[in-house]
């Protein structure tokens, strides 16, 4: 029988080498492939560390049903962000896609992409501003509207009766119970949210200052003193004067005097004004015309501030009965006709080229 012939020693440990050899290697590669890895999701996250590609702020807007992956593409798309690749796995792995708050973000050169995570999931959208001003009446309001695309509109009427419909009021008429005042709002709010904002706004004023009347406020409720406040508001700017024109007016009521004042006049008028009120005009019957009618419109014919509706219920009664704009911004005030008659003549029919009046 013959025996089996056993491997050189040598070549044993040749194989033994080769496998070790491979072993090594392929240890080796794979450090090298983690290290490489590493190395990118190093450079990936360092690139988040930079800041924006924007050169001046801008606003980015998050939309309702937007993910992490449309928001990651927009940014990216815009080149407010360099790569979003890191930004989308980076934002997977913190979770940020259901911490996402919709609205618009005000963004700065500054921001890091990272410091886009807390930007766009606080809830800190961009508050606009809007402005209206004492005296407007309520055309003057929706129109002021119109000059603001970022509301919704859901307001598509002029009509007083219409608007105050349509935001609840307890009274039939708009005109006056929009509180003059600056209001935010947000991209997506609605005007009809911002008017309520403002008629709640002159609820509270109004409830607040008929509380601390004067025993000489001559209106019977709060709505009658909107009205007197609207129609002080649309006679002087001036607010030393006010209370005495509320005076002047209280006094008046007072005697059953007509209150015969132009402001009422040319709001009766409507479209029809054309700027320049005649004789014709004050004869002219409307509801609003107190030269025709006894005393108080039947509505305030602007939006008064709360410095009106103060001086509405708390009048400076003096005396005097009448008044007439001296050209300067400011009034005469008379407690007779002949009176009121000679300040009409010096103020009046001879008006200097400087004359302006008080609105």
């Amino acid at each position: 029988m013959s025996s089996k012939k056993s491997k050189p020693a040598s070549t044993k440990k040749s194989r033994s080498f080769s496998i070790k050899k491979l072993v090594s290697i392929s240890l080796a590669i794979c450090l090298l492939a983690v290290f490489a890895a590493l190395g990118i999701v190093y450079h990936g996250v360092q690139e988040l560390q930079n800041p924006i590609g924007i050169s001046e702020s801008k606003t980015f807007e998050v939309e309702r049903g937007d993910t992490l992956r449309s928001v990651t593409q927009r940014l990216e798309d815009e080149g407010i962000i360099e790569s979003g690749f890191w930004f989308y796995w980076v934002g997977r792995f913190k979770e940020q896609g259901r911490l996402l708050k919709a609205g618009e973000y005000w963004l700065s050169p500054e921001y890091t992409a990272m410091g886009l995570f807390p930007v766009l999931t606080s809830g800190k959208t961009v508050n606009y501003s809007i402005t209206f001003i004492e005296g407007w009446n309520i055309r003057e309001v929706l129109n002021e509207l119109d000059n603001h695309p970022k509301l919704e509109r859901l307001v598509h009427t002029t009509d007083p009766a219409e608007v105050a419909k349509l935001l609840g009021m307890e009274y039939p008429h708009a005109e006056g119970l929009i509180f003059p005042d600056t209001y935010f709002y947000r991209k997506g709010m609605s005007d009809l949210e911002v008017l309520q904002q403002a008629y709640r706004k002159t609820m509270e004023v109004l409830s607040r200052e008929w509380k601390q009347k004067s025993p000489d406020a001559i209106v019977k409720s709060p709505y009658e003193a909107l009205i007197l406040a609207s129609i002080v508001e649309r006679e002087t700017s001036v607010d030393s004067e006010r209370k005495v024109i509320a005076g002047v007016f209280t006094e008046r009521l007072r005697l059953n005097m007509r209150l015969q004042t132009d402001p009422t006049v040319i709001y009766g008028l409507g479209d029809s004004y054309e700027g320049n009120i005649t004789r014709k005009h004050l004869k002219q019957a409307t509801p609003y015309n107190t030269y025709v009618i006894k005393g108080l419109p039947p509505t305030p014919i602007s939006m008064p501030g709360e410095a009106s509706i103060k001086a509405a219920l708390n009048p400076d009664v003096t005396g005097d009965l009448y008044f007439v704009a001296k050209g300067d911004g400011t009034h005469a005030f008379s407690k007779t006709l002949r009176e009121h008659t000679n300040a009409v003549r010096a103020y009046q029919l001879k008006r200097r080229s400087d004359y302006r009046s008080s609105q």
